[in-house]
């Protein structure tokens, strides 16, 4: 699958926007951030809910020191590392993002179980429409809240979603001490080398 741009299209994708103020950050709770979702990708990541220096921005896991983008490169998935402004980029190899749950928060602990089960049935909707090959879940707590599976681990998941394989990964957020870059590398290396 590839992306169409013209170059001054991609010129203007690729500058760096203006980093958002503080009073601007904090206002950004409650907006959402688009999906990249075309038909028929490879893997569609799902993320847990824009935070809200990406709700500022309008990109995806856009705040200083989010892993995402350094492990989607490192695990071999882009051949460098994207930044949050150029992620319509993935498209070119097959990927999008979403999110579980929509609105920007702070932190996903601001998040009630009943926006995590809704999400879970709103991305079963977006997988039913867009049939992606895998949906790889960003974040363990709200996929086990999501949908009721509160022994998943890491790793491909038994159960599908529609059409779509699910994988588990870990959230890549500077703030998940738990998982540190060599683990999340691997993680994220193990879902691109699954078979197709």
């Amino acid at each position: 699958m590839t992306a169409t741009r013209s170059s001054p299209e991609k010129k203007a994708i690729e500058k760096e926007p203006k980093r958002p103020t503080r009073a601007e950050v904090l206002a950004a709770a409650g907006r959402t951030v688009p999906d990249v979702i075309p038909p028929g990708l490879r893997v569609l990541f799902c993320g847990i809910n824009p935070g809200l220096y990406s709700g500022a921005t309008g990109h995806h896991f856009a705040r200083p020191g989010n892993r995402f983008w350094p492990v989607l490169h490192a695990a071999g998935f882009t051949p460098r590392v994207l930044k949050p402004w150029e992620e319509l980029e993935l498209l070119e190899w097959g990927y999008g993002i979403t999110n579980l749950v929509a609105r920007a928060t702070a932190t996903a602990a601001e998040l009630s179980k009943e926006e995590f089960v809704a999400g879970g049935r709103r991305l079963e909707r977006k997988v039913k429409r867009y049939q992606p090959e895998w949906v790889a879940v960003v974040g363990i707590g709200a996929y086990r809240a999501a949908f009721g599976r509160p022994r998943a681990v890491v790793g491909p998941q038994p159960e599908r979603l529609g059409t779509a394989r699910l994988w588990l990964l870990p959230q890549p957020s500077g703030l998940n001490a738990n998982h540190q870059m060599p683990e999340l590398t691997a993680s994220f290396r193990e879902l691109r080398e699954a078979p197709g």
